[in-house]
This record gives structure tokens, C-alpha cells and sequence, in this order.
């Protein structure tokens, strides 16, 4: 039986960039086997959570369809503060009641999607109602 999610796996041609936009979310790069094909393992704790295989360029055809995927995070103003200072566009939604949660909509440097869950009480930036449409 599943017990939880235990990581996802997305392939990129730009992996220093791609290492970049996840360390501005917090991921830390940390030990992974060698698989004999680079890549990286990031981590959330002492938990590999992203997996990423570098390629010299994109599968043809693409491999699966990945809509998006989500974290759940904390810190939304720190976090928003960190993504402008990266130059990265976002987005911010609230969830209908009675959830009324903060998410964060970005897209990572290969097209992924990426949502940063945060919970009710945390306070949103001050703009964010002019980022709900983006």
C-alpha cells in the first residue's frame, strides 16, 4: 500500500539552472548514487524529493505529462521575497473556503509547474491579489 509521495523525476538540458530556481525554493542538492548519467537528488530534510536526470537535449517524444507539482511550504512573504529577488514570475490564489490556503504558482526553467502550499494564517504578500490573474 502507498504510505506517501516519495519523489518526483524530471529530466532537463539545463541543469544549472534548473538547480538554481530549486535551490531559491529551499531544495538542497545532497547525495545520489551514480547512475553512470548526471544528474542531482534534492532534498527537503533528510528526504530526496526531486529527482533530476541532465540530458544534452529533451526526449522526442516527451515522456509522460506531469501537470504540476505541489509543495507544502512556509514562510510566504520570505518566499515570495526570495522568487522576485531570483527575477522569477508567480502567481498567488487563495483556496475556496473552508480551506482558504495559500498557493503559489511558478514554473520552473523546463516548463514544469511547480505549487507552494502554505496554510491559512500565514500572511500574503501585499500585492497579491495583482498576482492572482497572472
Amino acid at each position: 500500500m502507498i504510505r506517501r509521495m516519495d519523489h518526483f523525476t524530471i529530466v532537463t538540458d539545463r541543469l544549472a539552472a534548473t538547480l538554481d530556481f530549486y535551490g531559491v525554493l529551499g531544495l538542497n542538492e545532497g547525495p545520489r548514487p551514480d547512475f553512470g548519467f548526471p544528474g542531482a537528488w534534492l532534498y527537503v530534510a533528510d528526504s530526496p524529493v526531486l529527482h533530476i536526470v541532465e540530458t544534452d537535449r529533451m526526449p522526442d517524444p516527451r515522456r509522460g505529462a506531469l501537470d504540476h507539482m505541489a509543495f507544502f511550504a512556509e514562510d510566504l512573504v520570505g518566499t515570495a521575497q526570495r522568487i522576485t529577488a531570483a527575477s522569477v514570475d508567480y502567481r498567488i490564489i487563495r483556496t475556496p473556503r473552508p480551506f482558504s490556503r495559500w498557493q503559489m504558482f511558478l514554473f520552473d526553467p523546463n516548463g514544469v509547474e511547480v505549487e507552494l502550499d502554505f496554510i491559512a494564517e500565514e500572511t500574503p504578500p501585499a500585492d497579491w491579489k495583482s498576482r492572482a490573474g497572472r
